[in-house]
């Protein structure tokens, strides 16, 4: 079969290969890779940031947004040849923790983990590829190929069950959110907003073009402004912040209402030092009872949530996120990022698109 390799840590080109077909053990499924959707991550895996191979292997096959259909599944399991399904990213650690002898492996305490086409374990940008029955979730009916958005829609799901599990400690009943960031994360955490019967807000610097239209289909309001006069403006009780960007993260832990929350789910990136009042903001989060959390990964119990948050969604707007397809056989031109683009997904096998 081919896959998409590379050497991590090495910023050489990506290269399609052939590799030898996965051998199925006695709990898994056999699936036909169908497509994965690329993301910040497998950038930063392509340009030789981080990423690591399994033991005893030099390459990794990177993917771990994924999508396939089953073509072989163990007796008694739940699922069927012809079932849509993905692949979920995290496995435990083996000694476990607590957090992962529970199922909580996205809150692993000694980070042992590995993760599929990232950290320690192949990825599913492969024609075929296996994955342990515990380990797979269905695609609802109705959602069909979309069902490749599930995996960063397990990511906002588990994002907002965090925000709601810090609300909890006291009286909770939130109307305004304020998304900073309308990429693939932004978007669906206001898809999630939206269907808690939340009033949305989306910020991101872009004016025109397919954004502001997909946060408008939804029912949110989209703002293009100074992110510190956006906040001030609304004073949101929630803050789902989807950028990474340093001075926007400031900006977003200092402007929500009392007693407000910040969710924290874009990665910035390390070297650029910025002037802080910390005493001011120390002032603020203590006197408002605020909360900053970060969020990152999902269990499976998330991956569950998704599916019926994408089951629950119009397909067509789910369908404007994916903003171009591109085959296996061009992967380079799926790791570079374009104008304009949301979600690039690269289809694996022919006629897939």
């Amino acid at each position: 079969m081919r896959a998409l390799t590379l050497v991590p840590g090495d910023a050489r080109p990506l290269d399609v290969r052939d590799v030898p077909d996965p051998e199925p053990g006695p709990g898994d499924l056999l699936v036909e890779g169908l497509a994965v959707g690329i993301c910040g991550t497998d950038r930063e895996i392509a340009a030789g940031e981080h990423g690591s191979a399994p033991d005893g292997d030099e390459r990794l096959i990177l993917g771990h947004e994924s999508l396939g259909r089953v073509r072989s599944a163990p007796d008694g399991s739940d699922f069927a040849t012809g079932d849509l399904v993905v692949g979920v990213v995290r496995r435990p650690d083996p000694v476990p923790c607590g957090a992962c002898a529970r199922g909580h492996f996205d809150m692993c305490r000694n980070g042992l983990y590995t993760e599929r086409g990232i950290a320690g374990r192949h990825g599913y940008a492969s024609e075929l590829w296996t994955v342990e029955a515990d380990y797979a979730v269905h695609v609802p009916d109705g959602v069909g190929r979309l069902g490749v958005l599930m995996e960063p829609t397990s990511v906002v799901v588990k994002a907002w069950e965090q925000i709601f599990a810090v609300g909890a400690r006291s009286w909770f009943d939130p109307e305004r959110v304020l998304v900073t960031g309308a990429g693939p994360i932004g978007l669906l955490a206001a898809l999630v907003g939206v269907q808690r019967g939340l009033d949305v807000h989306v910020l991101d610097r872009v004016e025109d073009g397919p954004k502001p239209d997909l946060v408008r289909r939804l029912g949110a309001t989209y703002h293009s402004g100074p992110a510190k006069d956006v906040m001030v403006d609304l004073d949101p009780e929630i803050i789902v912040e989807a950028t990474g960007s340093r001075d926007v993260v400031l900006d977003a832990m200092s402007r929500t209402s009392h007693y407000g929350i910040t969710c924290l789910t874009g990665v910035s990136g390390a070297g650029r030092r910025l002037r802080v009042d910390t005493g001011a903001l120390n002032r603020d989060i203590v006197l408002e009872n605020d909360v900053v959390v970060g969020s990152v990964n999902a269990n499976v119990d998330h991956y569950t949530g998704a599916a019926r948050v994408l089951a629950a969604a119009d397909p067509e707007w789910l369908a404007g996120l994916v903003t171009r397809h591109v085959h296996l056989d061009d992967a380079h031109d799926a790791l570079v990022s374009r104008p304009g683009d949301i979600k690039v997904v690269l289809d694996l096998a022919p006629g897939s698109t």
